[in-house]
């Protein structure tokens, strides 16, 4: 009997409890900028900082996250260096064809062709002309030379440094070694 007594109080006081909830309005919130915090404008005024806005450039000498940066400068003089005495870090058990060839078809082969003849969809559409083939004569390109175009560009050709990661290049460069070496066959 005294256990139905004590199961009674308790449910009466959880019934209590669950009345007194109101949906109508919200409930308290104990430190509400944890939840939702105060938008700043960037370019506000500020007189947090000395020179009095908001938005700072970052720290002198700081590097983004996942860049490695690369100690050859982006210069003619910069790739000849790289022609000369950047190589591969990537040994023949690391090279994998099988990435590096779809890499290569979605960022090269719209205008090198898919082949490295010079052919891509642009070339054959007139948009870019003189794309050299892979196979043409006096075009003695390394892999520190490929690289560093991957990195900086070269003439008409952008950047792919933001698309491509670092081992990702590799393998591209990998594999239009072997686009040369099967054009030249």
């Amino acid at each position: 009997m005294k256990s139905i007594f004590k199961i009674t109080i308790l449910a009466l006081v959880l019934v209590s409890f669950a009345s007194c909830q109101k949906n109508s309005r919200p409930n308290y919130e104990f430190m509400p900028n944890m939840y939702e915090s105060v938008g700043y404008e960037a370019y506000q005024e500020s007189d947090a900082f000395a020179n009095g806005i908001e938005a700072q450039l970052p720290a002198e000498g700081s590097i983004s996250r996942g860049h490695i940066p690369m100690d050859i400068d982006g210069t003619n003089d910069g790739y000849l260096l790289a022609k000369e005495t950047l190589k591969s870090p990537l040994d023949s058990t690391q090279v994998d064809y099988s990435r590096g060839g779809p890499l290569y078809v979605i960022y090269c082969g719209i205008c090198h062709g898919n082949k490295g003849d010079g052919a891509g969809n642009l070339v054959k559409r007139e948009k870019l002309l003189g794309v050299p083939s892979y196979a043409d004569v006096g075009r003695a390109i390394t892999e520190g030379s490929i690289y560093h175009t991957v990195y900086y560009g070269k003439n008409a050709m952008g950047s792919y440094a933001n698309q491509l990661n670092e081992e990702e290049r590799w393998q591209v460069v990998a594999y239009v070694l072997q686009l040369k070496a099967d054009l030249e066959k």
